[in-house]
């Protein structure tokens, strides 16, 4: 069985070395040397520009190398099959120490002092214990849930708001539009880590950040389309929000001229809160190829009608 891996971010290096101290036999073309395409039939890959894989005559299964798959899903020529998610214990861990730091930022506030800095001004701002700082995690599947323990795990006061219900230890825990509104109200930083679906694209709109506690913060990990970004500027603008971290956007690369790159109040990284180590995550692509090879059911399929 031939491998396409495809990436622009991840190292085809480590991650054939990986793959193949678990699959000896395990054929990796690392594309553009993909050698005859009628091989291929299965392809680990990040971000495809489109019609790779629809080009591949013999493909039978597709693994991402992110959690997330929303881009694939928005590729018309996406070939109907199975399409795997990437589930790992290094996915979890990153994103999960990615929030933390991010709402200890907050919390000991630093975006508070780096505004002073450009301003010369020197003034000591005493936090108070991490438990006066409260904390909403949106989105509690596997990276949210292990997110809000984190949280909590660190003194942290964290509440959690899903689709449907779900138990956090040491979390507390609200779900559906009638929890929405309680769970916001008690967010002095709102964390998104929710699924891209049609019921949260534009999600984090004037709406909802409406209903947070005046001078609350804004930490999006979650998916770019899902954040109206018109009404993030007019909340920062007007005060409601004092600070928002974005580690994604609705267009990536973000495009020079875009306002984010020089807002005084938003911070930026480049889709990096959560990634997959190869050490650990080729475990999972090759359980799915000895499950694909024995014509066993694979795992963490994506079920494209909910988007996830």
């Amino acid at each position: 069985m031939a491998l396409l891996f495809f990436s622009e971010d991840d190292d085809p290096v480590a991650w054939s070395a990986a793959l193949r101290a678990r699959l000896p036999d395990l054929d990796i073309r690392v594309w553009p040397a993909i050698g005859s395409p009628e091989e291929i039939e299965a392809a680990l890959v990040w971000l495809p520009p489109p019609g790779l894989l629809a080009s591949l005559p013999r493909l039978r299964a597709i693994f991402s190398l992110g959690a997330g798959v929303d881009a694939m899903l928005a590729d018309p020529t996406l070939p109907d099959l199975p399409l795997c998610r990437m589930v790992d214990p290094s996915l979890t861990a990153t994103m999960a120490e990615y929030v933390l730091a991010c709402v200890l930022w907050y919390h000991r506030q630093f975006d508070v002092y780096a505004r002073q800095q450009a301003e010369r001004r020197w003034k000591l701002h005493l936090p108070g214990p991490a438990a006066a700082t409260r904390v909403g995690v949106m989105g509690l599947g596997v990276l949210g849930s292990a997110t809000a323990a984190t949280l909590a795990a660190h003194g942290f006061t964290v509440r959690g708001w899903s689709r449907t219900p779900r138990a956090v230890a040491g979390v507390e825990c609200f779900a559906g539009q009638p929890g929405l509104g309680t769970f916001l109200a008690g967010a002095d930083i709102l964390v998104c880590l929710l699924p891209l679906t049609r019921e949260t694209e534009d999600i984090l709109n004037a709406a909802l950040l409406d209903r947070l506690p005046e001078g609350a913060r804004l930490i999006q990990v979650g998916r770019g389309r899902q954040l109206v970004e018109a009404d993030l500027l007019a909340a920062l603008d007007t005060g409601r929000l004092v600070h928002a971290t974005l580690d994604v956007v609705r267009e990536e690369p973000l495009p020079p001229a875009h306002p984010f790159w020089t807002h005084p109040r938003i911070r930026l990284t480049p889709h990096s809160a959560s990634y997959c180590q190869p050490a650990t995550g080729a475990a999972t692509v090759a359980e799915n190829i000895r499950r694909l090879r024995d014509g066993r059911a694979l795992l963490h399929v994506v079920d494209r009608q909910r988007g996830y």
